[in-house]
């Protein structure tokens, strides 16, 4: 029979070694939240081959004794956790573990001093062993360094990526950690070479932008929304200005970085009929919530949380996000237009060869005299030529100042498809498609917000759709919340569930696959949202189909009605599908054109 034995204190210390420390951008994440939870205002960081010849982490906090450095050496001793009280966990981290698995695996230097002491304390730790403590001389704060991680572990070094991919994954911890603290100064060097530096008590839109995008600071909106004693803060993207990948969404809770999918299916939820499939927002979420209300111990690395009460939390950060984005109106992200004018040569005129027939026009310009001529014969024509009710109609069609809207004023259109127009400050071009699409599905989803459009369509013959049990539990569980949207279920069995009603916009479709998507999505996020976000979807498909299409002639006041309609009408800046509705070629660029600047 297999013996129970106790394993040696050095395997254990491997062992816990190997959930905390799988890589050094782990003992790296350690290490900066122990040196914010210390209260600092400066951090320090200097890393070496990506983290796995040297990480050092340098603060200016309260500093420890030498007995405390003693104890923190020591599995589950820990300065964070006042009381037994796992559950209430106000710092970053309380693990006990963290810095002897760490010590298992590395050399370990330890150096600290408190405020008001003479000098500090040095401890060295060499792969679970200590070998040397003594003075050391360093201001008040902790400066800890490891050195050859995983040096003695050959198993697990080989499993590392090279130092670059690793020192990528150094990176984004400390971005991700600096970014919630605006008040705390961070630099970091890697071999030698300053990388990131963000000063102190910087305002949370400020850091944000610094650390994610500059551009946020013109193409994002801040949130700040409160409901009780939750609060969300933050940047958020506008829907023109995203990205392939979600690799620029970073997400917090109470302070902690985290990659909770609840949170990631509320973000795109919220974006849900703004942008495409394969593009992604780009922000930055703060939720702040009483740490009763979640649990941040259902990870190793504290990456994940559990809610209490998921559905409240999904639901006000897809209402929030989507309350910020209302508010930017018609604005839209867009590129500066200099660059592209860049790719444009111009030269002097002198220089270009002129057409056959053109040489007089090009040669030079023309005489004061010639265009006073020009100018007198026009108004002989308009007293000779012009009856006096053709002078008063031009008059009440006389182009209408384009400094009075936003947008500008039609001008014309080119391909009947883009409309172009004249602001105070450059041109504006429209996509009439696109605009009339957004423009049609927020009229869509006012009709539905004031009850107009018919709430569901009962079936003739009800459908049967089997199921899990525990799919049909979740579902009878949220039956109430369902039928707010249209959607009638009852229980059918212990297997199956009987459907009599579906929302009207959804009327005709898949039943069986509507019932099965909802089924999965409250087993995934505990919270029946998608089927809002269905109909959003289902809205925007007929947007699309109602909408202006493009290569239809428009009037000039048709244009106009459209523009105004854009100015008056929330996220009017990009189509259903997370295209811009319209860009702005300033007038500075146009004048680099033809060489006026």
């Amino acid at each position: 029979m297999p013996v129970i034995r106790r394993l040696p204190e050095t395997l254990v210390n491997r062992i816990a070694a190997g959930e905390v420390v799988e890589r050094p951008a782990a003992a790296l994440k350690e290490l900066v939240e122990n040196a914010i939870d210390a209260a600092s205002t400066s951090i320090a960081v200097r890393l070496g081959e990506g983290g796995l010849g040297l990480i050092e982490v340098t603060d200016d906090g309260c500093g420890m004794t030498r007995g405390d450095m003693a104890l923190a050496l020591e599995r589950h001793a820990t300065s964070k956790l006042p009381d037994e009280a796992i559950e209430l966990v106000a710092t970053l981290g309380f693990r006990g573990e963290a810095l002897p698995s760490i010590a298992s695996v590395a050399r370990l230097t330890m150096e600290s001093r408190v405020r008001g002491a003479e000098s500090g304390w040095q401890v060295v730790v060499d792969h679970g062993q200590a070998i040397a403590e003594g003075p050391a001389a360093l201001p008040p704060g902790t400066r800890i360094r490891v050195e050859d991680l995983f040096g003695k572990v050959p198993a697990r070094r080989k499993f590392l990526r090279s130092p670059r991919s690793e020192y990528a994954a150094c990176l984004d911890v400390v971005r991700r950690l600096a970014m919630a603290r605006p008040e705390i100064g961070v630099t970091l060097e890697h071999d030698g070479r300053r990388v990131l530096a963000v000063q102190g008590r910087q305002t949370l839109a400020a850091r944000v932008a610094q650390l994610i995008a500059r551009e946020l600071a013109e193409d994002g909106v801040v949130i700040d929304l409160a409901r009780g004693p939750v609060r969300l803060t933050g940047v958020a993207g506008l829907p023109t200005f995203n990205r392939g990948v979600a690799d620029h969404q970073y997400l917090f809770v109470n302070g902690r970085p985290v990659k909770d999918r609840l949170l990631v299916g509320a973000v795109r939820g919220a974006y849900a009929d703004m942008l495409a499939r394969d593009r992604h927002a780009v922000l930055a979420l703060f939720l702040d919530l009483p740490p009763e209300e979640v649990d941040v111990n259902v990870h190793p690395a504290k990456t994940e949380v559990r809610f209490r009460d998921p559905a409240f939390v999904r639901g006000f950060i897809v209402s929030g996000l989507r309350h910020a984005l209302e508010g930017a109106g018609q604005r839209s992200a867009q590129g500066p237009a200099a660059p592209a004018m860049a790719n444009w040569q111009s030269e002097p005129i002198s220089r270009v060869e002129a057409a056959p027939g053109l040489g007089s026009l090009f040669a030079r310009q023309p005489e004061p005299g010639i265009v006073r001529d020009a100018g007198q014969a026009w108004r002989g024509y308009e007293a000779s030529v012009l009856t006096p009710a053709a002078r008063a109609e031009m008059a009440e069609t006389a182009p209408e100042p384009a400094a009075s809207h936003p947008l500008g004023v039609a001008r014309g259109q080119v391909a009947n498809t883009y409309i172009v127009a004249e602001a105070e400050d450059g041109l504006v071009i429209v996509d009439q498609h696109a605009a009339h699409e957004r423009l049609v599905l927020e009229r869509l989803k006012a009709a539905g917000a004031q009850g107009t459009m018919a709430a569901s369509q009962a079936l003739l013959i009800p459908e049967v759709v089997e199921l899990d049990e525990p799919d049909c539990d979740r579902l009878a569980e949220a039956a109430a919340q369902l039928a707010e949207h249209g959607l009638a279920l009852e229980r059918f069995g212990p297997d199956a569930m009987l459907v009599r009603a579906v929302p009207a916009a959804l009327a005709g479709g898949d039943v069986q696959a509507l019932v099965r998507d909802i089924a999965d999505d409250l087993a995934h996020n505990g919270v029946a949202l998608l089927l809002g976000e269905r109909l959003d979807h289902v809205l925007a498909t007929m947007a699309c189909h109602g909408s202006v299409r493009a290569g239809r002639t428009l009037s000039v006041a048709e244009m106009n009605a459209l523009l105004r309609e854009m100015e008056r009408t929330p996220r009017s800046g990009q189509c259903n599908h997370g295209r811009p509705t319209w860009v702005k070629l300033a007038l500075g660029d146009v004048e680099k054109l033809f060489g006026r600047r």
